[in-house]
């Protein structure tokens, strides 16, 4: 698996640090070696002048030893020295103590900074696996949201195929309809018709029936008058020809002096149908 990405732009900085700062160890080498040199040099020629310093003793015939007596001049140039070597040796032992508390300091500051970083990287790949399993998880939803709007759409195809059918059908329904209406209409034209032919029929038959009856009563008005003068007629004549007479009005039969049924008779059988 491959670093995270802070962790080895981390690294690479370090490590430029580190090529930053030793690109200058050489020069600092040679400037303690110069020190060195130099407090050497200084050490050699406080020697040297104590050493020209020295004179003979003149109570007796040998050389002055030095080192012999307290006033030495060579031993005081000596711990002189020893005295800037430690001192100098001192202040870099300060200096190193400081470099290396430091060096500790920000040791512990990059512990830190790389804990602080770890945690980061641990809650980001906590975050990151989270992301990809809601990642999964939407991927998932969108499928199956995909397949329900194709199963939607093929659901709308199927309806809009019968709304087209069924507005077909409808247009069909309201062409016959249409149609029924005129032949409705017309039908009921002709049957309006055929009632009034038939009203006019029964007006003129009740109208020929008014006049068959008015005809009647004119015919039984006359018959009646007929009759009238008959009976005068009838106190003279015989006793068969009133006894004939007699038998003609019994059994109910009019007729008249041909023999023939009288048109009264004949009007009465009549109906309003004809």
């Amino acid at each position: 698996m491959a670093e995270p990405s802070w962790q080895e732009t981390l690294r690479l900085r370090l490590v430029e640090r580190n090529a930053r700062e030793s690109s200058y160890a050489p020069i600092i080498e040679q400037c303690r070696l110069a020190q060195q040199t130099k407090l050497l040099k200084e050490r050699n020629a406080s020697l040297l002048r104590a050493m020209g310093t020295a004179r003979p003793n003149p109570s007796s015939s040998t050389v002055f030893v030095p080192g012999t007596g307290e006033d030495n001049p060579v031993r005081a140039a000596y711990i002189a020295s020893l005295e800037s070597q430690i001192s100098s040796l001192r202040d870099e032992l300060a200096t190193v103590y400081k470099t290396q508390g430091q060096n500790a300091q920000r040791l512990l500051a990059m512990n830190e900074t790389l804990r602080e970083k770890e945690e980061l990287s641990r809650l980001d790949a906590e975050n990151l696996r989270k992301a990809r399993d809601e990642i999964a998880i939407l991927r998932k939803k969108v499928e199956q949201h995909n397949e329900l709007m194709a199963e939607k759409d093929r659901t709308a195809q199927i309806l809009h195929d019968e709304i087209t059918t069924l507005q077909l059908e409808l247009s069909q329904v309201e062409e016959r309809n249409q149609t029924l209406t005129k032949d409705n209409a017309k039908l009921l034209q002709r049957w309006l018709d055929a009632k009034q032919a038939e009203v006019n029929r029964m007006n003129e038959a009740n109208q020929f029936y008014e006049e068959l009856q008015s005809r009647r009563q004119t015919a039984l008005n006359k018959s009646a008058s007929t009759n009238g003068d008959e009976k005068s007629a009838s106190s003279t004549a015989n006793a068969s020809g009133s006894g004939n007479g007699e038998e003609r009005r019994e059994t109910g039969a009019t007729t008249t002096m041909d023999g023939t049924p009288s048109r009264a008779e004949t009007d009465v059988n009549l109906t309003p149908n004809g």
